[in-house]
């Protein structure tokens, strides 16, 4: 057994689900079109801007020889309808333990596994490196874009989790598999926002999965489109073909016994609970929104007034109103008077 097989062997007894190796050149591949996204003003928050660190592995470790990328599904059994009034909704991605950790912990079992068999160097990454880990576990053949951008696996379908180790050792790299969307829009068409605005190029800033994590004001026309979603959106995962009959995660992380969407902070979820709750329209919230607008913190305060004014805008105003009366925020009073003639029309 030579080490690539020993590796894929022991990937398997850590609980990794899939893993593919790739070698350590420019991601040259993607360079125009991360030139297109800086240009369009589409890079985000949580990316690195530097787009030399984001294409070339020996720009994070010189010595890099092979990359070995791993994926694990957290697509799981579970009823997600819970049993309580007004519930909003969570993605899969926020479900259970966070992958952060649950993968870092694979990793480093793997890890130690090599080690028994091979001295060398490494650096490994979970979602926080800055190498464009979609494009790794492409080119490594972990699967394939579809059309929303999400990686697909013929086995696993979208629902997976992603990690990299950049190496010294000298590793045969995989086979890059094939594109397999054919002529299929499903996702384009299901997206609530439109955020795919073609094939293969996404609009971060209109996506819910980023617009429920961004610390940035979330546009009117979008929070209306954001509908009861509190963290991410799987949306255009959930209609592909390719997530069909697929292989579930087997053990027990990804049940959502907790929510690893928490790492966001309270301060975000709670605006996305007021945009949800704003977009479900039930006038019983009133009362609860009402509170909010005494709220010390401005964004909720903000967003309760935005989302009294979606559920009724004729009883909202007068409400509206008589916050403004009291209100000492400069901020906050320009955009309730702001809103009072959005909600006017």
């Amino acid at each position: 057994m030579n080490l690539k097989e020993y590796i894929i062997e022991k990937s398997r007894e850590v609980g990794i689900d899939l893993i593919r190796f790739t070698d350590c050149e420019p991601l040259n591949r993607v360079k125009d079109f991360m030139l297109e996204r800086k240009g369009k003003g589409y890079m985000t928050e949580f990316e690195e801007e530097n787009i030399e660190k984001r294409l070339n592995p020996k720009a994070t470790f010189p010595d890099c020889k092979s990359i070995i990328v791993i994926g694990v599904s957290y697509n799981v059994d579970y009823d997600e309808r819970p049993e309580f009034y007004l519930k909003g909704k969570l993605s899969k991605a926020s479900w259970g333990q966070d992958y952060h950790r649950v993968l870092k912990e694979k990793i480093e079992k793997l890890i130690f596994e090599i080690e028994k068999k091979a001295e060398f160097s490494y650096v490994y990454f979970v979602d926080t490196g800055p190498l464009i880990d979609r494009e790794l576990a492409r080119k490594s053949g972990v699967g394939f874009y579809g059309k929303n951008c999400s990686v697909i696996n013929e086995k696993y379908g979208s629902f997976i989790f992603l990690g990299y180790i950049l190496t010294d050792l000298s590793l045969e790299k995989d086979e890059v598999e094939e594109e397999k969307c054919g002529q299929c829009e499903l996702c384009m068409k299901a997206c609530p926002t439109g955020a795919i605005e073609e094939p293969y190029r996404i609009n971060p800033k209109k996506c819910i999965s980023y617009l429920t994590q961004s610390k940035e004001d979330i546009p009117y026309d979008l929070r209306t489109r954001m509908g009861a979603k509190v963290y991410g959106c799987d949306t255009c995962q959930l209609v592909c073909p390719k997530n069909k009959g697929v292989r579930k995660n087997r053990g027990h992380e990804f049940i959502p016994n907790d929510t690893k969407g928490s790492w966001r902070g309270k301060k975000i979820l709670k605006r996305n609970c007021l945009v949800a709750l704003g977009n479900m329209k039930d006038e019983k919230s009133l009362d609860f929104l009402k509170k909010v607008l005494r709220d010390k913190e401005p964004m909720m305060r903000k967003y309760a007034a935005w989302a009294i004014l979606n559920i009724n805008k004729n009883i909202g105003r007068n409400i509206i109103k008589d916050a403004l009366k009291v209100e000492v925020d400069k901020d906050v009073k320009d955009e309730m008077e702001k809103l009072l003639k959005i909600f006017h029309m």
